[in-house]
């Protein structure tokens, strides 16, 4: 195993300068040409820094935990948590991820946490969604994904839930509809909240009355298949709008029981881009990308940055899908959203 001191008498400075520079304390102590020299001789001798002494010598494990409530459940978990873990792998820190459904499995998971000794917290609910924070993790440093506490009090990142309804609907009126409906959650969700209010913001920005027997709030059922094609009977929309890839399923079902061709006949936008049905659908869904990876990569970055032993460097950032935020953005700090163009509105790919 390759030590400070013979990373030291390969580069020709002290113990102490060698530690200053592996433990990322170097800015305004060694000078910078001196610093590269040390990591990449750190590098080339396959230098392993020891965690556990670390650990003691910082009181800091490098540990962090995600408390996931139902999350780890649903199809887009792993996208949140390997955000996370992307982004600590990066930064030097290891992440726990627990599962709990209900208050009490919750609580269990968060003290078996606290005896690994972890630095703070991330913490998820299935769906964007405001949350009671558990008490017990109120002292830690902890960042929300995909929801909001009820006081606010915790920095939080979700999806910019107006803008997914007002880009959705303006794809549709750029596309040419002029009678353009949305069918939306009957479920009282932050998301349909925003959603609903960003369409009836684009149809109003572009000069277009919004007409309340074009929204259709439904579930995941077969009523709301008929209600779906009732709207269409009595409307004859030639624009869709759908709270998510799921919902867009009624839309192609009512088009082909009616002769009508998706893309062709009448538009239609989802969200979600959810493989199973973004993928599978013909024509193919065009629809706007949650951003699970993008939302777990920036709490993870926003927790270490609270945590405070180093600091963040939001230009060293991947190019992804969705634009992240700044660290120092307003909690909820909201991603804008990615429309994917596939081919369910006239005029697309």
């Amino acid at each position: 195993m390759t030590t400070m001191k013979q990373i030291a008498q390969r580069v020709g400075v002290s113990v102490s300068t060698v530690s200053l520079v592996l433990n990322d304390r170097d800015g305004g102590r060694v000078k910078p040409h001196i610093a590269q020299r040390v990591r990449d001789a750190a590098e080339e001798m396959g230098y392993q820094p020891n965690a556990l002494a670390r650990s003691l010598r910082t009181n800091r494990t490098h540990i962090v935990g995600f408390i996931s409530v139902e999350v780890a459940t649903t199809p887009y978990a792993g996208r949140i948590i390997q955000g996370a873990q992307d982004a600590l792998s990066e930064l030097g820190y290891l992440l726990i991820t627990v599962n709990g459904d209900d208050d009490k499995a919750v609580e269990g998971e968060i003290r078996a946490l606290k005896r690994y000794g972890v630095d703070g917290f991330l913490y998820s609910a299935m769906s964007n969604r405001v949350v009671d924070v558990p008490e017990s993790l109120c002292s830690f440093p902890l960042v929300l994904v995909d929801a909001t506490d009820a006081e606010n009090r915790f920095p939080s990142v979700e999806p910019d839930e107006f803008r997914i309804g007002y880009d959705a609907t303006t794809r549709l009126i750029e596309a040419g509809c002029g009678h353009i409906a949305y069918i939306g959650c009957l479920q009282p969700m932050i998301a349909q909240t925003g959603r609903a209010e960003g369409y009836r913001q684009a149809l109003a920005d572009h000069g277009m009355r919004f007409d309340e027997r074009l929204q259709c709030d439904v579930l995941n059922n077969g009523t709301a298949l008929r209600a779906v094609e009732e709207l269409y009977d009595a409307q004859r929309p030639d624009g869709f709008f759908c709270f998510n890839d799921a919902r867009a399923w009624y839309v192609y079902e009512t088009a082909a029981r009616r002769g009508l061709t998706v893309g062709r006949d009448m538009s239609v936008v989802g969200v979600d881009n959810h493989r199973v049905f973004a993928e599978t659908f013909s024509p193919q869904l065009t629809t706007i990308e949650l951003p699970h990876y993008e939302m777990g990569y920036w709490a993870a970055n926003r927790l270490v940055a609270a945590i405070g032993d180093r600091g963040v460097d939001e230009a060293q950032w991947p190019r992804m899908t969705a634009p992240l935020p700044p660290l120092d953005a307003t909690s909820p700090a909201k991603v804008h959203c990615t429309l994917i163009e596939k081919e369910s509105v006239r005029g697309g790919r």
